[in-house]
């Protein structure tokens, strides 16, 4: 098969556009849908996490007990895809691959399921990426008016929340990974900008656009990071709100209107997966990073591209579009770096964070670097997961990983309040706990929830089986949760919708 022309894509691209709005009708229609939406919904959950990536939400009456049929209020077939589903006035937005070039926004009625609209557009020559990943991974964040979503070989694009209809788009440079991980970052909207953060290995930044126009308010390198999904979250404390990111080896704090850095935590590991989350002006945060204190990037690079394991790289082991900073790393010149180069390869040489295990609470309000000032409490407890991000629930603070392993802590002071207990079903855990309604829910990538008892001690209220893989974060809003499986988007409730 001919690799596509530029022609190509854009007829491709041009026909998959017509698919939003196809008709004066269906947008008719799917406005005439909104406006009940508009009117019944109690809260919503906008982003990855809900409100501020927190996992909490204020909805009651959810079921302790359901499975792929027991409390299935609707389940839709999407297509491939790991993003979080996003609830905004009753409806819920979610992607999914639709072909092998294709990708699709969702909109669906969060009572019924039914589909109000789907936008399809082409994506152009995907990149590598390394399984469970997909090219469908982003969660979409909502604002009522608009659907914004991050994809790789675009950027951001913005849609109109009643019609689907594309308003426009912000073209940004493809992330690039030395492991070939792939792109799972997602946006978020505040002050009337979309706010995204790419840390990658080869160009990390920070930019916000006008949520009305798709214009650039300005953008920020964060030139010392390596390759990270933490999400961006809002920090209020000392009479101002900062917008945070944790990186490599950094927490730190931005102004949100012009993104002037303000301060800088320098406690973190290198690599940064997991979100923090923010409680009365303290900041969260929970990482592993895989290594001990003295282990620096070299190992990771040795073992995922040292194809001859010869303990050196040489340039055609390294994707080519790290050539450039090979040639950099490459002190040399002989083609290769060597045991004396690549210590400090492909990273900053101020930057040398390394692996671990931490669990700490940063006070946030600060100024310059706080490292020394702000650190409230800093565990090193080999409870964290490299992918499941912290809960802070009722003053606690719950996580999960691999092996289906829970640990809680009192948030004040971070005292153990169980560690490494078991919940039942082994496996690996890539979603984050969620929590509403006095229920902690921890969703394992083999497709069950366990549903605890919020509490100083752990109880299982219940393990329920959805029979189908789960990477994504559930969402919970109105009284109904929202799962993402790998193929399906399931709404579990207590009370059927109504017809």
């Amino acid at each position: 098969m001919n690799p596509p022309n530029e022609n190509d894509e854009l007829a491709l691209s041009s026909r998959f556009r017509k698919t939003a709005g196809a008709s004066f009708l269906h947008a008719l229609l799917a406005a005439i849908l909104f406006l009940p939406a508009l009117a019944l919904h109690a809260e919503d959950w906008p982003q990855f996490r809900g409100g501020n990536a927190s996992g909490v939400s204020s909805s009651t009456g959810l079921p302790a007990e359901f499975s792929s049929q027991k409390n299935v209020a609707w389940r839709v077939k999407l297509g491939d895809g790991i993003g979080s589903p996003a609830v905004m006035r009753g409806r819920v937005f979610s992607t999914a691959m639709v072909g092998e070039r294709a990708v699709a926004v969702f909109a669906l009625d969060a009572a019924s399921g039914q589909q109000l609209w789907r936008t399809e557009f082409a994506t152009g020559v995907l990149p590598r990426i390394t399984p469970p990943n997909s090219h469908a991974s982003s969660t979409p964040a909502a604002d009522g008016d608009r659907v914004y979503v991050h994809f790789s070989t675009i950027g951001l694009l913005a849609f109109d929340a009643a019609t689907g209809a594309e308003v426009w788009r912000y073209a940004m440079t493809k992330p690039a990974y030395l492991m070939d991980w792939g792109a799972a970052s997602s946006p978020i909207v505040h002050g009337g900008m979309v706010i995204f953060c790419q840390d990658d290995d080869l160009a990390p930044f920070l930019v916000a656009v006008d949520a009305k126009t798709g214009k650039e308010k300005w953008k920020t390198l964060r030139k010392d990071m390596l390759a990270g999904y933490a999400l961006p979250v809002m920090c209020k404390a000392n009479g101002r709100t900062d917008l945070v990111i944790a990186g490599s080896g950094k927490l730190k704090g931005y102004d949100p209107g012009t993104g002037r850095e303000l301060w800088t935590c320098n406690t973190l590991l290198r690599t940064i997966m997991t979100s923090p989350v923010v409680n009365d002006g303290v900041i969260y945060i929970a990482v592993q990073s895989y290594g001990d204190s003295t282990r620096t990037l070299k190992h990771a690079l040795l073992e995922w591209l040292d194809t001859n394991q010869d303990g050196i790289l040489s340039r055609d082991e390294v994707p080519k579009e790290f050539h450039e900073r090979f040639d950099a790393s490459d002190k040399n010149k002989d083609g290769k770096i060597g045991p004396e180069e690549i210590d400090t390869a492909f990273q900053s040489s101020e930057n040398m964070a390394a692996g671990g295990n931490i669990i700490q609470a940063v006070k946030g309000g600060g100024t310059g670097d706080v490292t020394k000032t702000h650190v409230l409490w800093n565990f090193d407890h080999k409870t964290p997961s490299n992918l499941s991000s912290p809960l802070f629930y009722n003053h606690r603070l719950y996580l999960v990983k691999s092996g289906g392993m829970s640990s809680c802590y009192d948030a004040r002071d971070g005292k153990v309040l169980w560690e490494r207990t078991r919940l039942g079903n082994f496996g690996d855990y890539f979603a984050s706990p969620i929590a509403a309604d006095g229920k902690v829910f921890i969703t394992g990538k083999n497709g069950f929830v366990m549903v605890l008892k919020d509490g100083p001690e752990m109880r299982v209220l219940a393990k329920n089986d959805i029979g189908e893989e789960i990477i994504a974060t559930p969402a919970i809003a109105d009284g109904r949760i929202f799962i993402r499986t790998r193929e399906n988007l399931i709404c579990v409730a207590s009370k059927p919708a109504k017809p």
